[in-house]
């Protein structure tokens, strides 16, 4: 093992991992890399993008880059919470400036990653294609697969930087000095020099020359954002603007739609680096079609790579995708029938926080689901860059709720460290949700909990795919069965307590607690237990 680990990640490696897939139990860590960690503070200013004067920094750049993942790679912070796949934010490049946030309260930079300006570029703020090669082949060293954040929906916003960059004749003098209140006027929104843009053959912009935005979800202009129109089966040559852009990787392909170009696009940084999936964003303002030729092109290039890198690939499974479709809960949809292993879960969240009766209710309703055909999967979350943070004051019974919760897992980057909410700009809340990793201020009895639990988890895919059995109420118990893998949890259990495991292990048969490293013995069909606040019996080494 590569990174240097702390006594309690050492410790909870002594018990032997279960075989099963990475689709069998995701386990997810979401950072946005822009806050998350500064590896390189060299580029933290790249194309002019500067701090706000004017709405409190929520929305500018903060540092955080693909330099900072490798040195939290190379630390173990990941492995010792049991992660096997990393989430991060699209590192392709965003558009370069800002455009008005909120209700004229900050200015909002593409730090996120969901504006995008070449498909086919590293964005500077993030590093270099050599920091984002290390970072992949450091993260997979230690069987952690890596996930690209990909929008197919749209580019980013016609923003005054990058149109006065790439000579977009649409502004007018003193534009360089715009402000909150005055940003749009400096535009000349009735200027047919718009299609020096994107180019109508592209998108749906409502601008002179441009096809307006549709009525339904897939021509709708999301947040009036730019609707690539990835139903066209026209062909479209390179957009006007990457025409004008020199370090471009873009070139014009013969006989491509809009949707072709894309799907290449992403493809290709799967072929050069060996990204392992992609967590796709707005997925039901896309046509299925376009989603099932992503997937195949992914899957196809991912295949390529591993036969080229085979000592670099954690093994040979398929291309995996996730997607986020607004609202999509635990069930089976028509989007797992469109290239997604995944959907994410915006069900699980609001119920978390519940007692653990109720909780012990959604996890029965989530293993049936998941044990029914075909085949799906879920990914789950108490903390949401889109939604909220789970309440820092429940953030331990969240964890617990999460990370013992059936189908797949994501943390959100300070799930397991105690990070606070950022500033709430007026009209975009949600920025507080991506306030900076809490480096200095970590929770240090949270994170023990979390990698306990991740550990855990990580050992027995029982968890995620298993059969769901209540075992007792006082305290609340849960066993886990799949095939030879069972678990028995108490996750709020304190003292002494007797917890019944008959029709599981039989007596004289050796248990552990892994979160007290504590072993016991079978006796009468039950074990009596020293809890120390959570239990999580699994049959001893």
């Amino acid at each position: 093992m590569r990174p240097v680990l702390t006594a309690i990640a050492a410790l909870l490696f002594c018990a032997p991992a279960q075989a099963a897939s990475f689709s069998d139990n995701p386990i997810v860590y979401f950072a946005v890399t822009d806050r998350f960690a500064n590896g390189n503070p060299g580029n933290d200013h790249s194309y002019g993008r500067a701090a706000d004067p004017e709405g409190g920094d929520s929305g500018s750049f903060h540092g955080g880059d693909l330099a900072g993942i490798t040195e939290k790679l190379k630390a173990g912070w990941f492995k010792e919470l049991g992660v096997n796949a990393l989430w991060i934010t699209a590192p392709y490049e965003q558009i370069h400036g800002w455009v008005v946030g909120g209700k004229q309260s900050f200015r909002h930079y593409a730090y996120h990653g969901y504006w995008a300006l070449d498909y086919t570029t590293m964005d500077a703020n993030m590093g270099t294609r050599e920091e984002l090669r290390e970072m992949i082949a450091t993260a997979h060293a230690q069987g952690i697969r890596v996930l690209f954040d990909v929008v197919l929906n749209h580019p980013g916003y016609a923003d005054l930087r990058t149109l006065a960059e790439y000579k977009v004749p649409v502004l007018w003098p003193g534009h360089e000095k715009a402000n909150l209140r005055d940003y749009h006027g400096f535009v000349d929104y009735n200027n047919f020099d718009f299609r020096q843009w994107w180019g109508p053959d592209w998108v749906r912009a409502g601008l002179p020359g441009y096809p307006d935005g549709g009525q339904d979800d897939f021509t709708m202009q999301l947040a009036y954002l730019p609707d690539f129109r990835t139903e066209s089966s026209k062909a479209a040559g390179l957009p006007p603007i990457l025409q004008r852009k020199n370090d471009t990787r873009a070139v014009a392909l013969p006989d491509t739609t809009v949707r072709g170009y894309l799907v290449r696009w992403l493809a290709d940084w799967v072929r050069e680096f060996g990204v392992d999936g992609f967590r796709a964003d707005t997925v039901k303002h896309v046509e299925p079609a376009t989603w099932l030729a992503l997937r195949a092109a992914a899957t196809g290039a991912l295949a390529d790579w591993k036969a080229r890198h085979p000592e670099q690939a954690i093994d040979d499974a398929p291309f995996w995708m996730t997607g986020e479709a607004w609202g999509h809960g635990p069930e089976r949809s028509s989007w797992h029938d469109a290239g997604f292993d995944s959907m994410l879960n915006f069900d699980f969240q609001a119920r978390a926080g519940g007692d653990w009766q109720a909780i012990d209710g959604v996890y029965r309703q989530y293993a049936q689901l998941l044990g029914q055909g075909p085949r799906y999967d879920i990914l789950s979350y108490i903390s949401s860059h889109d939604t909220s943070l789970f309440p820092r004051g429940q953030r331990k019974h969240g964890l617990s709720a999460l990370l013992l919760a059936p189908g797949g897992v994501q943390l959100f980057y300070g799930d397991e460290s105690g990070r606070l909410p950022g500033s709430a700009p007026a009209g975009d809340e949600q920025q507080a949700t991506r306030s900076d990793m809490n480096w200095q201020s970590l929770d240090t009895a949270m994170l023990a909990h979390a990698r306990k639990l991740g550990q855990f988890r990580l050992r027995h895919p029982a968890l995620a795919r298993g059969e769901h059995r209540s075992t007792g109420d006082a305290p609340y118990a849960f066993a886990r069965v799949s095939g030879a893998d069972q678990v028995i949890v108490a996750p709020d259990a304190q003292g002494p307590v007797t917890l019944k495991v008959h029709g599981l292990f039989a007596d004289g048969a050796a248990l552990r607690d892994a979160y007290a490293n504590r072993n016991y013995i079978v006796k009468n069909g039950a074990v009596d237990i020293i809890a120390d606040g959570t239990v999580l019996l699994e049959s001893a080494p």
